[in-house]
């Protein structure tokens, strides 16, 4: 059974200063993971984790990471430039883009940090943009078809926009060694939150199998495979878990199996997770405010789909606790609910949970990555703030929440903007 790693007396006090809905995170689980995680793949050298910046992007949460080795993986130039500000550069950031504009592939080089190209043409693109190619590059695949392991099909790559094919993979490998390329990486993502420890052994069986032709047709120099994510979490509360000093032993041993007896003991493993490292160490805590009797029980919460939209978007399951009634029966099947103008805005669904009362505070498993960082703003919606409970148990607010100024900030160019200016000073805001 899950259980919260903050109390209904915590959040009481909490509440005081930082009104709900809030997500919160607890900085010692994550600390305990990263440190599992560096452990675990302590026998490479090279290794390094290059957290998913897109998953949870506050940059306290980064340097807490950052502190524990972790460099980062950026997918658009904000992300680059939050990486920038904590003081990341060069190869401790991973830019794994698609699509991309010519200023974001700039700024990478700027900062020095590993370009990993999704495409075959973004090589003359890249070439274009920068008048020469870096001397480390990595390219991203994607095999095709679909992907499997022994309890079923995973995802399918061939339905997938990311990556290169195989024969493009060599044929970019060829054309970046010509063009000055001189340390190269190989990057694939083939499924997501697969909650099983073959996924990762098996992914970099592949991907070590690949690297070694490449190298004997190529003649390029392999530095680098990158796993990057996909390593899941058990959202269900009676799932089992990844065990990640069992993945990395897997992973050992086809490193041990492909790439030593090829002469290629010397190449580095990267991983880029972002919800294995952050999501169950966050939770949306929101209060119960209103219920409703009709065909079915409601209970109205002051959180909505746009402080967790995973629930509304793709019908993901997230835990519920009630604070202080953890022990209670389970009477009552309610739908949980948020105020959006949408009838997907739940949190739940028929979920058998204890009675709840107006007032009462339910804590959100599970969303310390996608979770805030998914917000929007629909039906003028604000977000909420994101609090830290620190290991020496003491909360702070590590991003404020956003205001009605805020939301109206962008509109500071119409002649309309005075009169909600003068609005909001009337208000207070």
């Amino acid at each position: 059974m899950k259980k919260a790693f903050i109390t209904k007396e915590q959040v009481e006090e909490i509440v005081k200063t930082y009104p709900t809905p809030f997500h919160i995170y607890d900085e010692k689980g994550i600390v305990e993971n990263a440190k599992a995680v560096y452990k675990a793949f302590s026998w490479n050298k090279g290794f390094k984790e290059f957290f998913a910046v897109k998953a949870t992007p506050n940059p306290i949460l980064m340097k807490i990471l950052q502190k524990q080795g972790c460099g980062f993986d950026c997918s658009s130039i904000t992300e680059l430039m939050l990486s920038k500000s904590i003081g990341a550069e060069g190869e401790n950031i991973m830019f794994s883009s698609n699509d991309t504009p010519a200023n974001e592939f700039a700024y990478a080089n700027k900062i020095g940090a590993i370009i990993n190209l999704d495409d075959f043409t973004h090589i003359d693109y890249v070439e274009n943009i920068l008048g020469k190619l870096p001397e480390t590059m990595s390219c991203r695949f994607n095999p095709g078809g679909v992907f499997k392991l022994s309890n079923g099909i995973m995802d399918n790559p061939g339905d997938s926009k990311y990556g290169m094919t195989k024969d493009q993979l060599f044929e970019a490998f060829k054309i970046m060694k010509s063009k000055g390329v001189k340390n190269f990486g190989i990057h694939a993502f083939l499924a997501s939150n697969t909650v099983t420890n073959e996924y990762y052994p098996q992914l970099a069986g592949q991907l070590f199998e690949l690297a070694v032709e490449l190298e004997k047709e190529t003649g390029a120099d392999v530095k680098f495979i990158n796993l990057s994510g996909g390593v899941g979490i058990p959202y269900l509360p009676d799932q089992e878990g990844n065990d990640i000093a069992v993945i990395g032993a897997g992973v050992k041993e086809q490193y041990d199996k492909i790439l030593v007896p090829a002469g290629m003991g010397d190449v580095s493993i990267f991983t880029e997770m972002g919800r294995f490292m952050m999501g169950p160490y966050g939770a949306l805590v929101t209060k119960a405010i209103h219920e409703k009797h009709i065909y079915k029980e409601y209970i109205g919460v002051d959180a909505c789909a746009v402080n967790l939209m995973r629930p509304a978007m793709y019908g993901s399951y997230h835990h519920i606790t009630v604070l202080g009634k953890e022990n209670a029966e389970l009477t009552n099947t309610y739908d949980v609910t948020g105020s959006l103008c949408e009838n997907n805005d739940k949190f739940a669904i028929d979920r058998k949970l204890p009675k709840i009362d107006k007032g009462d505070y339910l804590f959100i498993h599970d969303t310390g990555a996608h979770g805030f960082a998914m917000g929007y703003n629909y039906n003028g919606k604000l977000w909420s703030a994101e609090l830290l409970l620190g290991e020496d148990g003491k909360v702070t607010q590590i991003r404020r929440p956003e205001t009605a100024r805020d939301y109206f900030a962008t509109l500071d160019s119409l002649p309309e903007f005075q009169e909600l200016d003068k609005i909001m000073k009337e208000e207070g805001i």
